[in-house]
């Protein structure tokens, strides 16, 4: 048996929506995301590093209540403004200043889209 190592191979993420038209139109308008890929089962995003975000349509959409993906990214304020410019509302926590998180080595700020699933936007410094 050899030895399998799967941190050789790409990830993806996989979020539930209970509208996958209405979940385009939000990446598209609020992320600016165009799908790369589209099957009966729902739209694929293409990331950095052939990683991907697969978009699907079940009745049990929104009932993760923990951060389902993250988006590591540089300049996270910029980003930021960018997305509120777009109407993305950032979660504030106990942790966070106008939704952003500062530690020594992070910055991390979390939204969540319109089936409620949460998303993290983090920079390491």
């Amino acid at each position: 048996m050899t030895t399998l190592d799967l941190t050789q191979f790409p990830v993806h993420t996989s979020v539930a929506t209970s509208d996958l038209e209405r979940a385009k139109t939000w990446y598209s308008d609020k992320l600016d995301l165009t799908p790369d890929q589209e099957d009966t089962e729902g739209v694929w995003y293409r990331f950095a590093g052939d990683t991907w975000l697969h978009v699907y349509q079940t009745g049990t959409a929104g009932t993760a209540e923990n951060t389902v993906g993250g988006i590591t990214v540089t300049n996270i304020e910029e980003v930021m403004e960018n997305l509120r410019q777009r109407g993305v509302e950032f979660e504030d926590y106990e942790m966070t200043e106008n939704g952003l998180a500062t530690w020594e080595t992070a910055k991390a700020a979390w939204f969540r889209d319109p089936d409620g699933n949460t998303f993290e936007l983090s920079e390491t410094l």
